[in-house]
């Protein structure tokens, strides 16, 4: 529990109960095509598939509230004239006698009281129809008879988002809408939809193909959809002129600012409760009507979908279920960090309310990574998307690093790692699946040909290795991982340390695959490779206490002790370690000046001292404001690796795995946003990084939900803390735990099987298995080959010392 809320007694929903927390607190309904974003408030936007180019209501960023507009449904007493909003925003000046949000797995739901009415109203979209439902529950809290009226509506943007930005006043004059006498709905379309690659007076001249739908189960008494009309002059959301003169005037527009508005009488008569439905659906200008297709407005149909999306995602938490001597770590592995994963597969970095989805599209380094969160439960999925990422793949290996789905195009910008996490990706779907099939399947490159999904996997390498410099090292291009390090390179001779290790890291994650498949020319180059990394990087780049990140075009290094500014950054360290290529005695000291410098109140810091004045040879990294973002933050991706490389560190003068563990139990949200006024974002999801004490701020976190800390968290926490690290042929048992832990269960889905895991530390130590059973019968060393068991639940029982 903190100021604005808690968790529900099962950790499924977080519920907040002051609606004025320090910015909008978010949760995501989506279904893979219809997506809505939604705030505490109701606040957020929809679209399908891309929310550039397909966006289907508004958000306005910078807003003041900040999450408007959004889905409102408004309720006024015509005895007294007061109305208010079920969502609290926007009649945020009213006093409210009860608020509540619910954020659960893919809905939300708010409850408020206020004049006698308390009010229920939970947003969500069916798994299987392109729809959002906003099922409303009222009940009358007095001895009265209540006549009312509602009004529910929303802003609509149809189409491209950007567009919508930065050309409103041109945009809106292609804007269609109609009220339907038969099914009583608002129908709106547009004529016109931009799909330009980038911003440009270029007029694709295309139409927008799809129809939207606002729908309620309650008579219809009134509609608008002209925004102006239905706000009125020089008023906003909180206060709309149709509301407060009670009089709609069933406006039908072609052009202008579109919004769907409908308007109902009720009575609610004395402590009586009445349930409605408004939906807002889409669908192809060509197909059926969705609202004659589904019952969209019958409450038994909508409670039937609800249920469905409940039993979904009960389904997709059964994957993993663990029980540890730390509750906080449970409820994140159990439930919200898996839960975010899945957000985060579907969203990229693309769709959220600090990513606003108008410019990066999805990247291929995140879809890559993202894969890791949910192809325990839907591997099926995670296939299709790989296939998909491998469009944009060129035949010599390169790849784009962006792409937009509905447009098929994106931007080469040359990041040196992005072509290196299609092998990391394709693997970690193997390692799950064991789905070989997928390695013949043929993909075309982005420019011309095709070929296997092996070879694409190979010519990835491929490039990579032709991109090395003279002395062996990885080209960094126009930047790593670290898109702020993209001035160290611009001539093509910089080079990047941490690209070495990552490199390195990619090759040795091959291996065993290149032998399953026997393929020993490959396998015996990539080795000699991987030696020659490991050789050149130990000879180049150790500063005497840590590796240095990178080499400038004219050879000068970044990020060593000699330097004011920019002495030591996490990444280098932590992938000397992952990548097995330093020696134990400079992984140990690596890792110990991370301590040293680097480990702070709520994580790892990224660089350390950050960069005060700008040097414009190293990148965009000097720009940022020190103590946030790449210039010095927390940046909990970058200090999730730093816990993975403690763990396989192992015992060193750091704490080694106690002290891995450490960091992680720091940067869980649940321990970081104690102080919720100051860390300010959702306090049940990881944010993107937390600001340093570089910075005045320290302890303020943004740009939650969408990070690639949420899957490396999650896997981290799962394969090698808890231990079940699937393997190309069976699943490694291989816990990591603190010593003062004496012992944990776990349970894991692999493969068809399901595997309940005991672990005991009566020693009091990290790791190592002294001895498991499985099933009773006990199994040498730690690998549980899943093919040679015909049972289908794996009772394993280890002991660690």
């Amino acid at each position: 529990m903190n100021k604005y809320g808690y968790y529900s007694a099962d950790y499924r929903e977080f519920i907040i109960t002051d609606p004025r927390t320090p910015r909008p607190w978010f949760n995501y309904m989506w279904n893979g095509h219809y997506t809505g974003l939604i705030s505490h408030t109701g606040g957020g936007f929809s679209f399908l598939d891309s929310p550039r180019d397909n966006r289907i209501t508004r958000m306005r960023y910078n807003s003041l509230p900040w999450d408007r507009p959004g889905r409102y449904v408004m309720v006024k007493d015509i005895a007294t004239g007061k109305y208010w909003s079920l969502s609290w925003a926007p009649t945020i000046d009213l006093a409210y006698d009860k608020y509540e949000c619910h954020h659960g797995q893919g809905y939300t739901k708010i409850i408020t009281e206020i004049n006698g009415i308390r009010g229920e109203i939970t947003y969500f979209v069916p798994n299987d129809i392109n729809a959002e439902i906003w099922q409303v529950k009222l009940t009358n809290l007095t001895d009265e008879n209540r006549n009312l009226e509602i009004y529910s509506f929303t802003e609509l943007l149809m189409g491209n988002a950007l567009n919508d930005l930065i050309n409103q006043p041109n945009d809106k004059h292609f804007t269609d809408i109609h009220f339907d006498q038969e099914t009583q709905a608002l129908i709106a379309t547009r004529r016109y939809w931009v799909l330009n690659k980038k911003v440009s007076v270029a007029q694709p001249n295309i139409d927008w193909k799809y129809q939207l739908y606002f729908a309620s189960s309650l008579p219809i008494s009134g509609f608008d959809s002209s925004l102006d009309t239905f706000i009125g002059r020089w008023r906003s959301e909180a206060n709309p002129q149709a509301i407060e003169t009670g009089i709609m005037q069933n406006t039908e527009i072609t052009a202008g600012d579109p919004v769907v508005a409908l308007q109902s009488k009720l009575e609610l008569k004395a402590n009586e409760s009445l349930e409605f439905v408004i939906t807002l659906a889409i669908a192809p200008k060509n197909a059926e009507s969705p609202l004659k297709s589904y019952p969209l407005t019958s409450l038994e149909f909508v409670n039937t979908k609800f249920q469905e999306l409940k039993t979904k995602w009960d389904r997709h938490l059964s994957t993993v279920q663990v029980n540890t001597p730390d509750p906080n770590f449970n409820i994140m592995l159990n439930v919200w960090n898996q839960y975010q994963a899945a957000v985060t597969f579907d969203m990229a970095r693309n769709s959220g309310y600090y990513h606003g989805g108008l410019l990066f599209g999805t990247g291929l380094r995140d879809q890559f990574q993202d894969i890791l969160g949910v192809v325990m439960v839907d591997p099926d999925r995670v296939r299709s998307r790989l296939l998909n990422a491998l469009r944009f793949q060129f035949a010599d290996g390169s790849t784009l690093h962006n792409f937009f789905k509905l447009t098929g195009t994106g931007e080469k910008t040359n990041h040196s790692d992005t072509p290196l996490w299609i092998p990391f990706g394709l693997v970690e779907y193997l390692n799950e699946t064991a789905d070989f099939t997928i390695l013949d399947e043929v993909v075309v490159y982005h420019d011309q040909g095709d070929g296997t999904v092996y070879e694409h996997l190979i010519k990835a390498l491929d490039f990579a290795i032709a991109s090395m410099s003279d002395r062996g090292m990885p080209k960094i291009r126009n930047g790593d991982w670290n898109d702020t390090l993209d001035h160290i390179g611009t001539q093509g001779k910089g080079e990047t340390v941490w690209g070495t290790f990552f490199l390195g890291y990619v090759l040795k994650k091959t291996f065993a695959l290149l032998e399953l498949r026997n393929d020993q020319t490959n396998l015996n180059r990539f080795q000699a490779v991987y030696t020659n990394l490991g050789e050149t990087v130990n000879k180049y780049c150790w500063d005497g206490e840590w590796y240095l990140r990178a080499f400038r075009d004219n050879g000068e290094p970044i990020g060593i002790k000699a330097h004011k500014q920019g002495q030591i950054f996490l990444n280098a360290q932590s992938w000397a370690v992952i990548s097995g290529l330093a020696p134990k005695d400079r992984a140990d000291q690596a890792l110990q000046s991370c301590q040293t410098y680097l480990a702070k109140p709520n994580g790892m810091q990224i660089v350390f001292p950050s960069y005060t004045v700008v040097e414009d040879n190293v990148g965009l990294i000097s720009r940022c404001v020190p103590g946030k973002k790449e210039n010095g933050a927390i940046f909990n991706h970058a200090s999730s690796w730093f816990v993975l490389a403690s763990l396989l560190n192992g015992d060193q003068n750091n704490g080694g795995v106690d002290f891995g563990y450490e960091i992680y139990r720091r940067m869980m949200p649940i321990n970081s946003s104690q102080n919720s006024d100051r860390y300010e974002v959702e306090p049940y999801v990881y944010a993107e990084y937390v600001t340093s004490p570089d910075h005045p701020t320290d302890g303020q976190a943004s740009h939650s939900w969408l990070t690639g800390t949420a899957v490396w968290m999650l896997r981290i926490g799962l394969d090698y803390i808890l231990g079940f690290q699937p393997h190309l042929t069976g699943m490694i048992i291989d816990p990591h735990i603190l010593s003062t832990w004496e012992g944990f269960t776990a349970t894991r889905k692999f493969r068809g099987k399901t595997i309940h895991l005991t672990v005991k530390n009566p020693n009091g130590k990290n790791s190592g298995i002294r001895s498991m059973l499985v099933n009773g019968i006990r199994v040498e060393g730690n690998f549980l080959n899943i093919t040679q068991f015909t049972e289908t639940i794996l009772n394993v029982e280890v002991l660690i010392g």
